[in-house]
């Protein structure tokens, strides 16, 4: 009886690890996803809309921005 219950419990630890593995790589995924939408989608929706809008002032300094994060991001 003991030895069913240390391998359940051995069995139940190293389900914990491997489906919290599972969900740390989904997280991390889905926040790349993420980020690769927002950069190639929707910033430059928002740059063309300002710029349409008569806002050209506004979307050049955050093209500048966002050029300097990246310039950044490449350095680091």
């Amino acid at each position: 009886m003991e030895v069913i219950k240390i391998i359940t419990l051995i069995f139940a630890g190293l389900l914990i690890v491997v489906f919290g593995k599972l969900l740390w790589f989904a997280i991390k995924a889905a926040w790349g996803i993420t980020k690769i939408l927002f950069t190639l989608v929707l910033l430059p929706l928002i740059l063309v809309g300002f710029a349409a809008a008569g806002f050209m002032s506004v979307a050049f300094i955050g093209l500048i921005i966002v050029g300097l994060f990246s310039l950044v991001d490449i350095i680091l």
